[in-house]
């Protein structure tokens, strides 16, 4: 079977290629279509090939460049109609990652293929309530949804309008490929002088995140101390820095984009990484940290209760910055504790959340489609 994995404007490249690489394995021939990274490196391709033909000169561009934004625009309708020329001679299915311009992407989908979507992000309530109206036409249009949790299912259900029968739980996977990088960087300066545990808050900073809520249950806790490591993004991080100075223990923050070869040091240092969101439907940061066995305390949103079932993680009430310090308060006073947490993680990476049995059921919805 030869399938498309579609990510045009390369929003999640460590799960676009972790798919990819899985069904390959699995036996299919796979390619993924999608566009250069503006970050850095990406997982090199194992087993499936990679057309980066979208935004061919916009991609080029630093992220921060003034002209990127409306070249990319202007780029984006020939990338869409030179998918739409020459993926029926290349695929037998197409699996839409992410599509940038969704009220004119419906209108200029391939003809006389199963089409398929992943509707990353948009399933978290905050999400749907913004985007809702841009994205019907375009949902409507597919043949099957994957939800990536329970959750997601039932916001497509009930939301959406759409029929159950098209829609699809199949799980994040972990992504373990940050495991076996051939290049690793040791901890930067201001993060390798850290002693004692270590609480770990990584990924992009937002306001749905809850590192507020974070920062104000970690004003009490002795014995550790915090890291918020990732690139802030509609918040002000001076407010952040403020809270963080009230804290009894050390508050070290990275405000910046993380290159996956920084990742490895910066888990593997953790003793308990936290997930505070006031929102989400289900997150990469949440199955790397499962990539790498650690201890996980996440707020009960979205499809995070899904992973606690499994035992992976624990919960408390999202926005309550006491449950959550109390939590974190146990946890870093009870190693053992800790790792129970993480020996379920480990058994959860290679079971329920495993890529080959992703894979596989993958492969059970297109082939359903293509024979349909």
């Amino acid at each position: 079977m030869k399938v498309q994995i579609v990510d045009p404007p390369a929003y999640t490249p460590p799960y676009d290629r972790s798919l990819a690489a899985a069904l390959a394995r699995a036996g299919a021939e796979v390619e993924l279509v999608t566009t250069r990274f503006a970050h850095g490196p990406v997982p090199p391709a194992q087993g499936y090939d990679v057309d980066a033909g979208f935004y061919p000169r916009s991609s080029r561009l630093g992220t921060g460049h003034v002209a990127r934004r409306p070249l990319r625009a202007a780029e984006h309708l020939a990338g869409m109609l030179r998918h739409r020329r020459r993926a029926p001679a290349r695929a037998d299915i197409l699996h839409y990652q992410w599509l940038a311009v969704p009220r004119l992407d419906a209108c200029l989908l391939p003809r006389g293929l199963p089409l398929v979507q992943t509707p990353h992000g948009l399933l978290r309530a905050e999400a749907w309530r913004r985007s809702a109206r841009r994205y019907r036409r375009l949902l409507g249009r597919m043949d099957a949804l994957v939800a990536l949790s329970e959750y997601g299912a039932g916001v497509l259900r009930e939301r959406a309008g759409i029929d159950p029968a098209r829609i699809r739980v199949i799980p994040h996977g972990p992504l373990d490929y940050l495991t076996r990088l051939e290049r690793e960087v040791p901890l930067a300066g201001e993060l390798a002088a850290a002693e004692g545990p270590v609480i770990l808050f990584f990924g992009l900073i937002r306001p749905y995140k809850g590192v507020d809520v974070l920062l104000e249950a970690f004003r009490e806790i002795e014995g550790a101390e915090l890291w918020v490591v990732g690139r802030p993004f509609g918040v002000d991080l001076g407010e952040l820095l403020e809270a963080a100075g009230r804290c009894r223990e050390a508050v070290r923050f990275l405000p910046r984009f993380v290159p996956d070869e920084e990742v490895p040091a910066i888990m593997r240092r953790a003793d308990l990484v936290v997930l505070p969101h006031r929102d989400a439907e289900q997150s990469g940061v949440l199955f790397t940290a499962l990539a790498f066995g650690k201890a996980v305390v996440t707020s009960d949103v979205g499809g995070f209760p899904e992973v606690a079932a499994e035992g992976a993680v624990r919960t408390f009430p999202a926005g309550d910055a006491e449950a959550l310090a109390g939590a974190l308060a146990e946890l870093v006073s009870d190693s053992a504790a800790r790792e129970r947490l993480a020996a379920a993680a480990r058994a959860a990476v290679g079971g329920p959340y495993s890529w080959e049995r992703i894979a596989a059921q993958h492969l059970e919805l297109y082939e359903s489609l293509v024979g349909r």
